[in-house]
C-alpha cells in the first residue's frame, strides 16, 4: 500500500514530520480486540495509528506496535488529552508514553476544547511539551476555525492538525478552505458513520472502479488531502479499507461525492 503523507511543522529537534493520509482508528476497541486489530492493521500496511487517553487502549496499541516488528520510525502515532485533564498535561502525556511504550508520540491533540476558557493555557502547555520533545507535533480535535485563531493569536503557534467528524455528507468547501488558509491539516474521523454507504452516487462510482463504497469514501478523503482514520476490528475489512492505492476518482466523480454534502 502506498498512500501519500502530508508534511507537518518540523519537530523540536528539527527533523521533518510527515502524517500519512490514511490512518487506523481505535475508538471503542479495547483489550485483546484492540491489540489484534492494530496487529492486523500494521500487517495490512497501515503506518498511522490513532488512539487517545479516553479510549483506554494505549497499552494495547503500544504492545501491538512493539510486537509487530515494524520499525517505530515508520509508524505515525497519535494520542489525545481529554479536556478534563486540563492543568495535568505533563502527567497525562507521560502516562500515555508509558502506556504506549514510546519516548514520544508523533502527534498529540487536545481531544475537545476545555471549558471555562482554558484552551489557551492548555495550548501553552502543549507547546512546552512539544519543545521538550515528548510530542513531535501538536494539534487539536473538534475545534472550529475561530477557536484555532484564538490559540494562534495568543501563543503564536498554530495547531498542526484539527481532527473533526467528517465525511461526504458533511463536506463543506468553505471549512476545508479555512483550514488550508491557516496551514492546518484537516483530519476526519467517523468517515462511515457520517455517510450513507448505500447512496446511489457512491454505489455507481464504486462499481465503475470495482471496489466497495467504503473505499470510495476513503479515496475521496485522500484525494482532497484530508487525513482519514477508518476503524474496524474485522481483519478482512481492515485489509480491504487499506487497499485504496490502486484506483483514482476522476474530477467529475470527486465533484459528485462533494455534492452529497449539500
Amino acid at each position: 500500500m502506498t498512500i501519500p503523507a502530508l508534511p507537518l511543522p518540523k519537530a523540536a529537534d528539527g527533523t521533518p514530520v510527515e502524517m500519512p493520509l490514511l490512518g487506523f482508528g481505535t475508538w471503542q476497541i479495547r483489550g485483546d480486540q484492540a491489540y489484534q486489530a492494530v496487529r492486523d492493521a500494521l500487517e495490512a500496511g497501515y503506518r498511522h495509528l490513532d488512539t487517545a487517553t479516553m479510549y483506554g487502549n494505549e497499552e494495547e496499541v503500544g504492545r501491538a506496535l512493539a510486537d509487530s516488528g515494524v520499525p517505530r520510525d515508520e509508524v505515525f502515532v497519535t494520542t489525545k488529552l481529554p479536556p478534563e485533564r486540563a492543568g495535568k498535561e505533563r502527567r497525562t502525556i507521560e502516562a500515555s508514553l508509558h502506556a504506549l511504550g514510546l519516548d514520544a508520540v508523533d502527534l498529540w491533540l487536545i481531544h475537545w476544547p476545555p471549558h471555562r476558557g482554558r484552551s489557551v493555557k492548555v495550548w501553552q502547555e502543549f507547546v512546552a511539551i512539544r519543545d521538550a520533545g515528548l510530542a513531535r507535533a501538536i494539534g487539536v480535535s473538534n475545534y472550529g476555525p475561530d477557536e484555532i485563531d484564538e490559540l494562534t493569536a495568543e501563543t503564536g503557534v498554530t495547531p498542526a492538525v484539527n481532527q473533526i467528524r467528517f465525511g461526504p455528507s458533511l463536506y463543506d468547501a468553505g471549512l476545508v478552505q479555512a483550514h488550508k488558509d491557516r496551514g492546518v491539516v484537516l483530519e476526519g474521523y467517523s468517515p462511515f458513520k457520517t455517510t450513507n454507504l448505500n447512496d446511489p452516487v457512491l454505489t455507481r462510482i464504486a462499481a465503475a472502479h470495482g471496489v466497495d463504497t467504503a473505499r470510495v469514501v476513503l479515496r475521496w478523503h485522500v484525494q482532497h488531502e484530508i487525513v482519514v482514520i477508518p476503524k474496524s476490528s474485522t481483519p478482512e475489512r481492515i485489509a480491504r479499507n487499506a487497499d485504496i492505492a490502486g484506483f483514482e476518482l476522476t474530477a467529475a466523480e470527486m465533484a459528485e461525492v462533494d455534492h452529497l454534502g449539500r
